[in-house]
């Protein structure tokens, strides 16, 4: 059997899609449905910046809800901004 192919709301392209639905709920059924594993791959790196920038504690209920903004954002909407005063590593 080949692997799951979506759709992906964020690149436009029909892609493998992920395994799983990463979160419970109904965004993180939005995303396995419609979402990419190279969309989801960005986001990861995406979500590390946010969490470090906004110094955000993902056991807290407020980080989700600042997440699952940003996520919805980020997929389906017009894509998650930069945190103001945002410089990116020098690699």
């Amino acid at each position: 059997m080949g692997e799951r192919m979506v759709k992906c709301a964020k690149l436009g392209e029909t892609l493998p899609g992920l395994d799983e639905p990463p979160y419970t709920g109904e965004l993180g059924q939005r995303i396995y449905e419609s979402v990419s594993k190279k969309a989801w791959d960005m986001w990861k790196e995406h979500l590390k910046m946010i969490l470090n920038e906004y110094q955000l504690n993902p056991a807290t209920l407020e980080a989700w809800e600042i997440i699952s903004k940003e996520a919805e954002k980020f997929f389906f909407g017009e894509g998650s901004k930069l945190p103001a005063g945002y410089v990116p590593p020098k690699h």
